[in-house]
């Protein structure tokens, strides 16, 4: 596991000195379902990218990727789940705020997960059998809090809505707080600059950070507090695993 952990490290950091490198190109831009979900072709390069690497070097494995045709369930054999740019409208928009997640799961178990904010040059690594790192700063566990002492991270049209009573639950913590990228947001959880987050999400969005929260002591849950179903798009929540049956009591 060692090899393959070290092997996805270099992916991930070649992604993303890819993506600097081709920060400024003129974006071929498509809508995908809406016009705000959009892809570009350098998503669809970079994944092409790393599943030809990924497949060349292990080639019985499998891939779960935001760009791929079919989007298969991960509870069996080896699965690479991967998104190749996360935050891509503030990829197209604001050059900043966008990582490239992968997470590697064998027979539905989560090995490791890799969250890289490519701008800031920040790799958030590790989970499974291994210790979580910012780069090469180990991680500590959630430090204890109350929910009146942290932020939140959810957007404004889950809050407006009051989807699931999250809103209720925003409004006993000190505010929210929305970047554009799942993984980026969840990787502030994991340091602490955001106590939860709640998104409406694919797995390639959550998968990686699943994993490395489960070490640090923070559970991914859905918004009726049931674990992903890692197939489709659901309500989620990520937040210390000690503050979930506090969270519950505003959900609904």
């Amino acid at each position: 596991m060692e090899d393959k952990y070290q092997f996805a490290k270099e992916l991930v950091l070649d992604a993303g000195e890819f993506l600097r490198q081709h920060l400024e190109d003129e974006l071929v831009i498509e809508e995908k379902g809406h016009f705000t979900d959009l892809v570009t072709q350098l998503d669809k390069t970079v994944q092409e990218n790393l599943t030809a690497k990924i497949m060349e070097r292990y080639p019985t494995d499998r891939i779960l990727g935001e760009e791929s045709l079919e989007h298969l369930p991960l509870g069996q054999g080896k699965v690479w789940v991967i998104d190749p740019i996360d935050g891509t409208t503030n990829f197209i928009v604001q050059k900043a705020d966008f990582a490239v997640l992968v997470a590697y799961f064998e027979d539905g178990l989560g090995q490791f997960g890799l969250i890289y904010d490519v701008i800031e040059d920040k790799l958030y690594h590790g989970g499974g059998q291994f210790p979580v790192y910012e780069n090469d700063r180990l991680l500590p566990p959630f430090q204890s809090k109350s929910l009146k002492e942290g932020l939140i991270g959810l957007n404004a049209g889950l809050y407006a809505q009051n989807y699931a009573g999250l809103g209720d639950m925003a409004d006993h913590t000190l505010g929210t707080r929305s970047i554009g990228s799942a993984g980026i947001s969840f990787a502030h959880v994991l340091t602490g600059r955001l106590l939860a987050q709640a998104s409406y999400i694919y797995p390639w969005d959550y998968a990686a950070a699943s994993i490395l929260g489960e070490k640090l002591g923070y559970t991914m849950m859905t918004t009726s507090g049931k674990k992903p179903a890692f197939y489709g798009r659901e309500y989620i929540i990520f937040a210390p695993t000690e503050k979930i049956n506090e969270i519950k009591r505003y959900l609904r």
